[in-house]
């Protein structure tokens, strides 16, 4: 559901956008050879390249659209590294509006991470940033970041602010105000404590959970209590900003960025940069299993949440990051490759993923599945071993009446390989039919 803030969005295909042309192009055969192993993804996979996505993430037709309304689907799919397709997937006015949310969002965000831009004045823009919704002409010419059109155009973006219907431009300006005062209080403040975590996400991704729920229920797609109970709105936000917090320690580490909580990591080492080392490893897996089990106290909420919806396409947009967060959290936990490496999920489970995640019986049987996943491997000697079985136990249990078949019921290896050999044998007949109809 975090669609902005300093964190990254999650990655879930591991692509740098997923619009449905980029997710038409995942599955080569490399793709599948990760996924031998697992019958189940190479079917997914498989389904997904003969088009069974289309459902899921259909083509949008932007030569329908107005021209600045066209450009602000190219600005998504320019600067959206996860969402754009989902967003695109939406029913009726709900999508624009989402749209326009996002880039609003973006344009905040561009801001923030702009390093070029002195402190004092960095503050001021994001503090104000809310009244250029209203303004036709502003916009800002002298950003250095890599997404700095949608400041330079900013008039294309909010023109068609001004074209929502008034219950969106309320939510979109309302939560713009909050996050742009949120960004200038962090930027000035360093993550300490809990709170300060929890403060910290409430404002990058909690208030985007807030303003998308708000959205779905000003569209009449959603019950009203969805965008009213905002105390799940944030959660849910929190655990996909937590996951990516946890999940990039490297990267920011490298980028000299400290995301996790000094009150955690300082009961293990002297210093956050200290877990690379190859002799600090135990601590250092002990700060991320803590890290995580904070992260999982989210899951009960994200349930609740999910089983308030009943727009079929609004339950895809926020089912998809959500089960990509938690098969992350399943990869990171207890993994000394998060402090050394990139740590992801394979193409082939997030498309099985997104291919599934479709119902809510079927969200509860991931969650399940991954939490337990997350139970078989929790260190005897951990700390956190206590709080961790807790909610795990939490978890499972709100989803253990999902199970009663095996989740994974799939074929054996050596239909992998059938799958395989029959992918391999009907491009070879694509390619020579191809060749033949040119020789023709």
């Amino acid at each position: 559901m975090s669609m902005s803030g300093d964190r990254k969005p999650l990655q879930p295909l591991g692509t740098s956008t997923t619009t449905s042309e980029s997710l038409n192009r995942i599955c080569p055969i490399m793709e599948f050879l990760k996924s031998i192993g697992h019958p189940d993804e190479v079917m997914a996979l498989l389904k997904f390249k003969l088009g069974g996505g289309q459902h899921i993430i259909p083509k949008q037709k932007l030569d329908e659209m107005s021209p600045t309304a066209r450009k602000c689907y190219v600005y998504l799919n320019q600067t959206s590294r996860s969402f754009a397709a989902v967003i695109q997937a939406l029913d009726g006015d709900l999508r624009h509006a989402v749209c326009i949310f996002y880039l609003v969002l973006r344009a905040l965000d561009t801001v923030e991470d702009d390093m070029t831009i002195p402190l004092k004045d960095k503050v001021q823009m994001l503090q104000n940033f809310y009244k250029n919704l209203e303004s036709p002409d502003w916009k800002y010419m002298d950003s250095k970041d890599k997404d700095r059109i949608v400041l330079e155009d900013f008039p294309t973006i909010s023109t068609e602010y001004r074209g929502l219907d008034e219950h969106y431009r309320e939510v979109i300006s309302d939560i713009c105000h909050k996050m742009g005062d949120g960004m200038s209080e962090v930027l000035q403040t360093e993550v300490i404590t809990l709170q300060d975590w929890n403060m910290y996400c409430h404002y990058v991704a909690g208030l985007v959970g807030i303003g998308l729920s708000k959205l779905f229920s000003a569209s009449k797609l959603e019950d009203p209590i969805v965008g009213k109970d905002t105390q799940l709105s944030n959660s849910m936000g929190l655990f996909l900003q937590k996951t990516n917090i946890i999940r990039d320690y490297l990267e920011d580490n490298i980028d000299k960025r400290e995301f996790w909580p000094r009150d955690v990591w300082s009961k293990y080492g002297k210093k956050l940069s200290d877990f690379q080392e190859k002799e600090n490893i135990t601590p250092a897996l002990h700060c991320l299993n803590e890290l995580i089990t904070n992260a999982l106290e989210h899951v009960p909420d994200v349930i609740k949440y999910m089983s308030r919806l009943r727009n079929q396409t609004v339950f895809n947009f926020c089912a998809i990051p959500q089960v990509m967060a938690i098969a992350t959290l399943a990869k990171c936990y207890n993994n000394r490759n998060v402090f050394s490496g990139v740590v992801k999920i394979r193409k082939g489970q997030a498309v099985g993923l997104m291919m599934e995640a479709t119902c809510f019986q079927s969200l509860r049987r991931i969650l399940y599945k991954y939490a337990r996943e997350i139970g078989k491997t929790i260190p005897p000697g951990d700390p956190s071993a206590p709080k961790t079985q807790k909610i795990i136990s939490t978890v499972t249990s709100l989803g253990e009446d999902t199970m009663i078949t095996g989740y994974n019921l799939f074929p054996p290896l050596y239909v992998s390989m059938a799958i395989m050999l029959a992918l391999i044998i009907y491009n070879y007949w694509s390619t020579l039919v191809l060749l033949g109809d040119q020789l023709d």
